[in-house]
């Protein structure tokens, strides 16, 4: 080994031979990796030349290591001339595989001399060898590229550290520590392929770390699982996936990673972590449970792998899903002899395999409970595992002692035939259906033992009766659920399964849940609604007779009629003298037997479409059971009574009519509960009877408008919130409800942050916009004229949460712009006409963000708005023209207004932001080059003639402009210009919208530029002497520069010259000499009016100014100038 020190220095080794050597090395390094192993072996043997090679000094006691100094000065500029190389170049790649498999050689190398040493010399503890220097040497230099600025340098030192991490034998504490915080400073790297190599490198470093050496800083596992959540690259957070261990303290997150938003990382998560980590890594543990087996997950992890793999969007991953479970049958197995005789075909190497082990075992995984996880992970098997499928039978032995598990299996293999039409299969596989209904009589009569056997003290045994109690419950559901799809062509078996389901339903042992399949199976055995519905309200009768009867034994009840109306309760059906002499024991049977009743009634009501005129006996169910138990006041009777009541509703329109206001009246003051059972009946019975229901005038359409727009916004409970806008979503598509109100609430409701947390709420509106904006052009403008009503809300709710302490998460204005975009996109319109055809024969209007375009520089005026636009919102809404969709082909008016508004806005609300003009200006040159035709020729006095700009020009007319350059234009232009901008900005016009604080004092400024045109002199400074600390003095050079070119224009002295100014003219030329005097007679009196209060107002005291100070010659100034006309 070069580590070791001879006593005699050996002759110094030629360098020059030696550097061609290494070079040659290097060179053949890059052609292929097929060498590497040699070349490493002839590189070790130079490095040995150079390692024995030491200078003596001190006389002998101290070395001086040259020649591995020497080494490394020729070994270090090769590898220094491979970092600058970009990444995908593989000669570079080989390069680098070759430095970290010669760290592995030296490193193994010494580990090998190391041990032989150890056996015949006690005391070699030392670890400084030629090695561990050379590795240290190496590391520290690759360490000082992690900073470069160069990313290929950057990537190149990742990678060679990435190579070598794992062979790099015992290294210093200090570099370990600096190697540790570089590798996670680059996970932060702005280059995705750098971090993908960091992650490499710690994914290697985490399994030898430990946690009693952090002191308190975060651990390279959960550095690397942050990466894996939150990282924006996907080969990142792919190269986490594949790198780091997979053991209890990471499945959670690996687990989170199928809900990923790349489809690969979605399927690496089931073919290459899941379905390879069930066994051992390692040979010899190759037979042990692994971290991914399905018995080591709980149910809840399974059920979330089956969910999301099974469900997702892409085929892919569902396939992988599939294999995944199909593994897990393979995996699961038990030593027990099952009834279930399966016989397939043995595959390579193997004869007979019995699958019922891996089957059932997987069953018993899942919770049958709730969902349909567990029949999607059954129906998964059979689809994947066709062999397992095909050769199932249920024999004799297999219903002899059914299990939850087993009656499950027939169940789904039952339905699963049905809905492929094999009905060859299905007769070849199940019994007759008299062996289905003895064992669903035998499954009954065990439940009902264990409900009447005595309780005890014991914990375990109250445990174990109520888990055998589920367990019949389970069978007899499946089984019910079974002998829907039996073939009842045998009458004894025919007549056997509905008596048997009709003694069931009339005992009160039948749990409630078993009640829904009882009902399936009545119905499929029931020729008609009618014979259905006659048996079920024969049921319920007999149970209140008989309830009534053990309760009354000597006292005959009397006939008694509910009233039908919704006022307070009379009283249940049984007289109230008769209720006074019962023992609580007998009210409470009742009261138990009614709820069933109605759950009875709530279920048959639910499998039926007959009306009631068809059925008279449910008048009297109606009258008997279910309206008096609307009116009793215990919430548990309420809820099933509206329920039962709602449902009448939707097959007894005069019984709905009825019943609308009763729903809406009792909306307000109910409990969550009462409010969700009601809305569900109110919008039911609106989309089962349309408008007939709003012919009413006291709950027409505009009252039940209102009455769900007040209470979507005023409703807190999440629940009944998202029912109330689903819907309400679902009457504006239908047509029931027009109003632009309701999209609108529904669209704060939707952008509101107290509606973060209801997913339910926030997918259902999300898919309603694209539903309703995709489906006609009138949809679409219709959302077009809500853009700027829903930003300017959304900025003011922004900028009060900012001034009040409530953390409110506020939807960015960016955010609320791109869901307009999309929503309003014409073409995204046009696709899906094209793809359904024209609908009421009218396509998509191109022009419908051309009118959000004219909105949005409407609004950039700011005029008449409540509060001022922020500076962000102002530039996203400049950003936004640019993305509009804005056609080839558009009517001259239409690009003449929006020409004119940008040509105004340009010049009386200029855009100070730097960000808000360049995305202005862009716009503005787009549409300028791309309409210049329609636009050239054209003056504003040709504008002014055409009446569709009438209302457009009444808008720019009345604006003001609020930079001081045109406050000056604006007096100077001759009276009777000046008239029309008094009459435009009148104290009138300000009452309906107060314009802002800084605009409240303007009339002041402009009395003083009249002022200030004495004998045509524009210079506003030659009047008086302003104060040296006075603001307004600093920005008088600016107006005068400004406007110096307007001012040699207009001259507001001279009458003559102001008439023939063109743009005087064109306001004038239109008005009568008698409505012009009197016009001005007005604004005589207006100026003489604000001037008086000048003198006086506390508002304009501005010290030393002496242009806006009171002056008695100023007003005899104005006065002439507007009396000279």
């Amino acid at each position: 080994m070069p580590g070791r020190t001879n006593e005699t220095v050996p002759k110094e080794p030629d360098r020059e031979d030696a550097s061609l050597a290494i070079a040659h090395i290097f060179e053949q390094a890059q052609v292929s990796t097929a060498n590497h192993r040699k070349n490493c072996v002839a590189l070790h043997k130079l490095h040995c030349e150079f390692a024995d090679y030491k200078e003596l000094l001190n006389k002998g006691r101290l070395q001086k290591l040259t020649g591995e100094r020497q080494f490394q000065a020729l070994y270090e500029p090769l590898v220094m001339r491979v970092l600058p190389v970009k990444k995908g170049v593989p000669s570079a790649d080989r390069v680098v595989k070759f430095v970290a498999g010669y760290i592995k050689f030296i490193n193994e190398k010494a580990a090998e001399d190391t041990k032989e040493d150890s056996g015949s010399d006690d005391d070699n503890d030392d670890d400084d060898t030629t090695a561990s220097r050379f590795t240290a040497h190496l590391l520290k230099l690759l360490l000082k590229g992690f900073i470069a600025k160069d990313k290929n340098v950057r990537y190149r030192v990742l990678q060679s550290i990435a190579e070598m991490i794992s062979h790099l034998g015992q290294i210093d504490e200090d570099i370990y520590t600096s190697l540790r915080a570089a590798l996670i400073d680059r996970i932060h790297d702005k280059e995705s392929s750098i971090r993908s190599q960091a992650v490499i490198s710690l994914a290697k470093l985490c399994v030898s770390e430990d946690p009693a050496d952090l002191n308190g800083e975060s651990s390279i596992l959960d550095t690397l699982l942050d990466s894996l959540a939150h990282d924006p690259s996907s080969d990142v957070r792919r190269t986490v996936l594949l790198t780091i261990p997979i053991n209890g303290q990471t499945l959670d997150a690996v687990l989170d990673r199928t809900r990923d938003t790349d489809a690969t990382i979605r399927k690496i998560v089931y073919s290459g972590i899941l379905a390879t980590k069930t066994r051992g890594e390692n040979e010899e543990d190759k037979n042990m449970i692994g971290p991914t087996h399905p018995r080591t997950l709980t149910i809840a992890q399974r059920e979330l792998i089956v969910q999301n793999g099974l469900g997702d969007r892409d085929p892919s991953v569902r396939t992988a899903a599939g294999t995944l479970i199909a593994t897990w049958v393979d995996v699961l197995e038990e030593a027990k002899d099952e009834d279930l005789d399966i016989k397939v075909e043995a595959h390579a190497k193997k004869s007979t395999i019995k699958f019922e082990d891996g089957i059932l075992s997987l069953l018993t995984l899942f919770d049958f409970g709730e969902g349909t996880i567990t029949e999607d992970a059954l129906l998964s098997v059979f689809r994947t595992r066709v062999d397992i499928f095909n050769n199932i039978e249920f024999n004799g032995p297999y219903w002899a002692n059914l299990t939850p598990e087993k009656a499950f299996l027939a169940r789904v293999f039952v339905e699963h035939c049905k809905n492929n039409k094999d009905e060859a299969r299905l007769e070849a596989t199940l019994p007759v259906v008299t062996v289905i209904a003895f064992r669903i009589q035998e499954a009954y009569n065990s439940l009902d033992d264990l409900s009447i056997l005595p309780g005890s003290d014991n914990d375990d045994e109250r445990n174990q009766r109520e888990d055998a109690r589920i367990a019949k419950e389970l069978v007899i559901s499946e089984l019910l659920k079974l002998a829907i799809h039996l073939d009842y062509s045998d009458e004894i078996g025919r007549r056997k399964t509905s008596q048997l389901v009709r003694d069931m339903l009339r005992t009160e042992a039948l749990p409630e849940n078993l009640m829904a399949p009882c009902l399936d199976v009545l119905r499929t055995l029931a020729p008609n609604e009618r014979e259905l519905i006659r048996l079920v309200v024969e049921t319920i009768q007999e149970l209140r007779d008989t309830a009534s009867g053990e309760a009354e034994e000597t006292e005959e009840l009397k006939e008694f009629e509910a009233e039908t109306s919704f006022e307070e309760p009379a009283g249940i059906p049984i007289p109230s003298k008769s209720v006074d002499d019962m023992s609580p024991e007998q009210k409470a049977r009742i009261d138990r037997i009614d709820l069933r009743c109605l759950s009875l009634c709530i279920g048959m009501l639910e499998r039926i479409n007959s009306t009631f005129e068809e059925n008279s006996t449910l008048d009297g169910m109606l009258k008997e059971l279910i309206l008096p138990a609307v009116q009793r006041k215990e919430p548990i009777f309420r809820e099933r009574g509206l329920k039962s009541l709602g449902l009448c509703c939707l097959i007894a329109r005069p019984l709905a009519l009825q019943s609308i206001g009763f729903f809406i009246k009792h909306v307000p003051a109910s409990s969550s509960v009462i409010k969700i059972t009601l809305l569900q009946s109110l919008f039911d019975s609106f989309m089962v009877h349309e408008n007939a229901l709003f012919k009413n005038q006291e709950n027409n359409l505009e009252v039940v408008t209102q009455f769900l727009l007040t209470h979507i916004l005023e409703e807190e409970d999440p629940k009944v919130k998202a029912i109330l806008c689903e819907g309400t979503s679902k009457l504006i598509l239908s047509g029931m409800i027009t109003s632009i109100e309701a999209v609108k609430t529904l669209i704060k409701t939707y952008l509101s942050p107290l509606t973060t947390g209801n997913q339910e709420l926030r997918q259902c509106l999300s898919f309603f916009f694209q539903m309703y904006s995709y489906s006609s052009s009138d949809n679409q403008k219709r959302m077009a004229n809500i853009f700027i009503h829903v930003f300017l809300d959304i900025s003011e709710d922004r900028k009060e949460a900012r001034e009040s302490d409530a953390e409110l998460e506020i939807i960015g204005s960016t955010q609320v712009t791109a869901m307009f975009v999309d929503w309003t996109d014409p073409l995204r319109l046009s696709e899906v006409i094209n793809v359904q055809g024209a609908q009421n024969g009218k396509g998509a209007d191109e022009c419908v963000q051309l009118s959000m375009a004219e909105d949005i520089l409407r609004l950039l005026f700011e005029k008449d708005l409540k509060v001022d636009i922020e500076k962000e919102d102002k530039k996203i809404l400049c950003q936004l023209l640019n993305k509009l969709h804005i056609p080839d082909v558009v009517d001259d008016y239409r690009i003449r207004s929006l020409k004119l508004l940008m040509d105004t806005l340009r010049m009386r609300r200029p855009l100070r932001d730097s960000a808000c003009n360049t995305a202005f200006t862009k716009f503005e040159l787009t549409i300028t080059k791309k309409f210049e035709k329609q636009l050239e020729g054209l003056t504003e006095a040709d504008y002014r003639k055409l009446e569709e700009l009438n209302e457009l020009f009444e808008f720019l007319d009345s604006i003001i402009p609020l930079d001081d350059d045109e406050l000056i234009d604006i007096p100077r232009k001759g009276k009777k210009r000046r008239s029309e901008s008094i009459t435009s900005t009148s104290t009138t016009s300000r009452s309906v919208s107060p314009l802002p604080r800084k605009e409240r004092y303007r009339p002041k400024s402009k009395r003083a530029r009249l002022s200030a045109s004495d004998g045509g002199d524009d210079n506003p400074r030659e009047r008086g002497t302003p104060p040296p600390t006075a603001a307004p003095t600093r920005r008088l050079p600016k107006r005068a520069a400004a406007t110096r070119k307007p001012v040699q224009v207009v001259v507001i002295s001279s009458d003559s010259e102001g008439e023939g100014t063109p743009s005087t003219s064109r306001i004038t030329g239109a008005r009568s000499r008698l409505s012009m005097k009197k016009e001005e007679a007005v604004i005589d009196q207006q100026i003489d009016d604000l001037l008086a209060s000048n003198a006086t107002s506390d508002l304009s005291e501005i010290p030393y100014d002496s242009i806006m100070d009171p002056d008695s010659e100023e007003e005899e100034e104005v006065n002439d100038l507007l009396a000279e006309d």
